[in-house]
């Protein structure tokens, strides 16, 4: 079972409460729960932590991007298309596991990562 180092979310957000049970349905606890409505995530500390992982899942709806931030190496413009909503923060939930940062919810996508 992998280990979840930390959980980025908006408590009552369809997506996050989709991905929270995801998670203890999964026996996966996050080792630190940053609540997006008390703590945003803006832009440099978003690249912070893209600059951090090896890999990059983003979800929108049905539609599942995956990039390997040493291999594609995407520009920082199209990382922040993908991380940032509408209000310039972090996209919630936003989960990083070891050097995978995770962005959006997809159960397929959720499946493949975290088994």
């Amino acid at each position: 079972m992998p280990s979840l180092d930390w959980s980025y979310h908006r408590p009552g957000w369809k997506t996050c409460v989709k991905t929270q049970e995801f998670l203890a349905n999964a026996g996966i606890t996050p080792k630190t729960e940053i609540n997006a409505k008390k703590e945003t995530y803006q832009k440099q500390q978003a690249l912070e932590l893209v600059e951090a992982a090896s890999h990059l899942f983003v979800a929108r709806g049905k539609k599942v991007v995956g990039l390997n931030l040493k291999k594609d190496a995407p520009t920082e413009t199209e990382v922040l298309k993908l991380i940032l909503g509408p209000t310039g923060n972090l996209r919630a939930p936003t989960l990083r596991c070891g050097k995978k940062l995770v962005v959006g919810f997809n159960e397929e996508m959720y499946e493949n990562i975290f088994g």
